[in-house]
C-alpha cells in the first residue's frame, strides 16, 4: 500500500509539472514556426501561444500567430506572447503590448509588424519610422479585414 501511495504521488507531481502554463524558450535557429514552418531566427519578431494545458506553439512572426488564431479555439489559449522589438528575445503579453505597422521596419513575413511593451514606445517608433500604432484588439480587427 505504501508503494502504491508513493507511485501515485510521483505521478501526480509529474503531471503537475508537465501541465505548467508558462512560455517555453524559443531556440532561435533551431525551432520552426508552427504556422509557416520557417526557421525562427528573428528575435525581434517571434511570438508564442501557450494553451491552458501548457502546450506551447512557437512562431517566427506575430502575423503567423495571428493567422494561426483563425484555425484554433482561442478560448483554449492561456498566453499570447510577442517579442519586444526593443528588447530582442524577450516575450511580452500581446494583450498589453503596443504594435506598429511600418514599412520602415521589416518583419519576417512581410507585414512590417512589430511589438513593444508600451504605447509610448510605439509612438516613439512611429515618430522615427512612420506607420500606424495599434493595441492587440485593434490589430486583430486590422488583420481580419484583409
Amino acid at each position: 500500500m505504501k508503494k502504491l501511495i508513493t507511485i501515485v504521488s510521483l505521478l501526480s507531481i509529474v503531471l503537475f509539472i508537465s501541465c505548467n502554463i508558462q512560455p517555453q524558450k524559443i531556440e532561435y535557429g533551431k525551432d520552426a514556426c508552427h504556422f509557416c514552418r520557417m526557421n525562427i531566427v528573428d528575435k525581434q519578431h517571434s511570438a508564442e501561444l501557450v494553451s491552458n494545458k501548457g502546450k506551447a506553439y512557437k512562431f517566427d512572426a506575430t502575423e503567423c500567430m495571428i493567422n494561426h488564431l483563425e484555425e484554433i479555439d482561442v478560448t483554449e489559449m492561456e498566453l499570447f506572447l510577442v517579442a519586444d522589438y526593443n528588447n530582442p528575445g524577450i516575450l511580452i503579453d500581446a494583450n498589453t503590448a503596443a504594435f506598429i505597422i511600418s514599412e520602415n521596419i521589416p518583419s519576417p513575413m512581410g507585414e512590417y509588424l512589430s511589438a513593444v511593451s508600451t504605447k509610448e514606445e510605439a509612438l516613439s517608433l512611429q515618430k522615427a519610422k512612420g506607420g500606424t500604432v495599434y493595441n492587440w484588439e485593434e490589430l486583430l480587427i486590422h488583420f481580419n479585414k484583409k
